[in-house]
């Protein structure tokens, strides 16, 4: 499959781990026993690409805290539309990796004021319905960026508002890393920083928050019109009527 090798997984030099809760979901009420599954996607194909740097940061952390994570490599992934029906290897193991996951994090590069192309492209070969299967649904969201300059926050937003379109649970938390290629060192570890204690924050809620919703995701994506076509209902002309003459 078309997953990153973590190196040296279980190494967090910039963490103290004096302040850091093993698990950070513990207390909540867990009835599946299994460990948090996050999807991790990042948006630079890059040899060094710090939103990968990035990614792996949080991806290490939320094993420490009891999550299994899995990265996923965009390096081969057409286009939308550019292989016929989406039928490529890439593009189903990316969508098989949606529907595994429970939990994910969207990091991009900040690129003219906006993410990335490579960012974007994944997330539009993720679709709302595959069937009765929903890869986004219901799961919960990590964003973040990184910048070469000044701190901004215009593709976490934007990432927000995607995570909103695909009716993912976005958690309030989120991580920006201006002048990323000061916060790296030349073994792509991040280095100790109040950055670098945002990732772990965010991390941390993650956790939680996928661990809250988990046991209610088929509440969270159960939808009235979705019934209603599945049931094969047809449309009430009362109610059209009704509906027109308060849009119009």
């Amino acid at each position: 499959m078309r997953l990153r090798t973590l190196n040296d997984p279980d190494h967090l030099p910039a963490l103290d781990e004096r302040f850091a809760l093993r698990r950070p979901g513990r207390g909540l009420p867990d009835p599946f026993g299994h460990p948090p599954r996050i999807l991790l996607l990042y948006g630079s194909l890059r040899e060094r690409a710090y939103s990968r740097l990035a990614v792996e940061e949080a991806a290490r952390l939320l094993r420490h805290f009891g999550a299994e994570t899995r990265i996923f490599d965009p390096s081969d992934l057409p286009l939308p539309d550019q292989v016929v029906g989406d039928d490529h290897t890439a593009v189903r193991e990316l969508r098989e990796l949606a529907i595994w996951s429970e939990g994910q994090v969207w990091c991009s590069p900040e690129r003219h004021g906006q993410i990335t192309g490579v960012m974007k492209t994944q997330i539009d070969h993720l679709p709302l319905s595959m069937g009765a299967v929903r890869p986004t649904q219901g799961r919960t969201l990590a964003v973040m960026q990184v910048s070469g300059g000044s701190q901004s926050f215009n593709a976490v937003n934007t990432l927000r508002l995607l995570g909103r379109w695909m009716r993912m649970v976005t958690i309030p938390n989120q991580s920006s890393v201006p002048k990323a290629y000061q916060e790296f060192d030349e073994a792509g570890r991040m280095l100790p920083s109040p950055l670098y204690d945002r990732i772990v924050d965010v991390m941390e809620e993650l956790v939680r928050f996928t661990l809250l919703l988990r046991p209610h995701s088929e509440t969270l994506v159960d939808r009235y019109s979705e019934r209603r076509e599945a049931a094969g209902a047809k449309a009430d002309p009362v109610t059209d009527k009704a509906a027109v003459s308060q849009t119009s």
